[in-house]
């Protein structure tokens, strides 16, 4: 129904430590592209960030600094497995975007691409311009401290009281993700430059 064009496909983070190595990386991205064969075309990739959960949850992680040697093999491995399945590898703001290896650097949101997802274009959609990204700022619509994953690596879950406190507050007959609208709460309707 959406068509596999419009479908983007993510495998991140990767990184190394001594349960998720380069050998592991490279089974699981194969085994993903062999499931995913003829439903996408595109999947995004991206290296675990320095986030600050990330460098709080470091004795957890233990993971380790990527060598250019490492960058070769994932991206060898990585362009040979997309290619066999008909697929193209993107890497949006990454310092080592692996052009080189074939990868395609590129806004995972693009000006371009949300112009085609919604066909409304706005005077003042302006990208994120941080040093490697120029994605389109946007709203995300999920809630910081919510997911009862408690991946490290993320940046949205860094209070697991908070995450456990906000998840029992969840109801699923609501139209809000945690909890439900109030008397005194106050709807405001985003405007869109």
């Amino acid at each position: 129904m959406i068509g596999k064009d419009n479908i983007v496909v993510r495998y991140d983070p990767i990184l190394l430590n001594d349960n998720y190595t380069l050998e592991y990386h490279i089974k699981s991205f194969e085994k993903i592209c062999e499931l995913l064969d003829g439903y996408i075309s595109k999947v995004l990739i991206s290296f675990i960030d320095d986030y600050k959960n990330v460098r709080n949850n470091y004795k957890v992680l233990r993971y380790k600094k990527f060598t250019e040697s490492d960058y070769e093999k994932i991206g060898m491995s990585f362009s040979k497995i997309a290619d066999k399945h008909n697929m193209v590898i993107h890497t949006c703001s990454e310092e080592k975007n692996l052009v080189e290896y074939g990868f395609i650097k590129d806004d995972c949101m693009s000006k371009e691409l949300a112009l085609k997802l919604t066909g409304k274009k706005y005077r003042k959609w302006q990208g994120r311009n941080n040093k490697y990204c120029n994605c389109v700022e946007m709203a995300d619509i999920g809630v910081y401290n919510s997911c009862k994953h408690f991946c490290k690596y993320c940046y949205a879950n860094f209070d697991e009281k908070s995450v456990l406190e906000n998840y029992s507050k969840h109801n699923p007959k609501s139209s809000l993700l945690i909890g439900e609208l109030e008397k005194d709460d106050i709807i405001k309707v985003r405007k869109n430059n």
